[in-house]
């Protein structure tokens, strides 16, 4: 099975800091669920190489590997030289993420000219896989709003799940999370 993961950007997640203790979190709540996915088949996860959601999952699969050697990560940009205007420090993390993934690919190669080439990126991503899930809730909009427009337009016409990790479930996640580490904390 291959699995699209997209998601809210870190600054709509406010991080701004790779010490943000929100990343953790969410680190954790993605391995949940990319754990369950993988002991049912996942195999591939598809990525856009956007910060936050995107580029966490990247760092998650690379630990998952250890226990699931079968998964690998692709990272698909829309069009070339998509992070070129982004802060360097943002830059040297994605060319490192860059290297870790076992495909890297861009979908347009041309540079940014038009929003139809992210509209291209998202048929591609929905080709290419059987299954999205996108951390997003309709009431903290995002810019992962058009990507869950365009994964629920092609579920109706094709056999495709659209599954949304929306803020209940973030806010249980992290419950579960700090519930967890407590214990540990308590145990050492």
């Amino acid at each position: 099975m291959r699995l699209w993961i997209t998601g809210y950007r870190s600054y709509e997640l406010n991080i701004y800091k790779d010490s943000d203790p929100k990343i953790e979190v969410l680190k954790s709540i993605i391995k949940d669920a990319l754990r369950s996915k993988a002991e049912n088949g996942l195999e591939w996860i598809l990525v856009g190489g956007q910060t936050g959601i995107e580029q966490l999952t990247v760092q998650v699969v690379e630990e998952l590997k250890k226990d699931f050697p079968i998964l690998k990560v692709a990272m698909m940009l829309p069009y070339k030289d998509f992070e070129k205007n982004w802060k360097e420090d943002r830059q040297n993390a994605f060319s490192i993420l860059k290297n870790k993934v076992d495909f890297f690919g861009e979908v347009s190669t041309e540079v940014y000219k038009s929003p139809k080439q992210l509209q291209n990126w998202q048929k591609f991503m929905l080709n290419h896989t059987e299954e999205a899930l996108i951390v997003y809730d309709p009431e903290f909009e995002g810019k992962s709003k058009y990507d869950v427009i365009a994964a629920k337009k092609y579920a109706q016409k094709n056999k495709y799940n659209v599954l949304m990790i929306d803020m209940d479930w973030l806010e249980n996640g992290a419950r579960e999370f700090f519930e967890r580490k407590n214990e540990n904390d308590l145990q050492s």
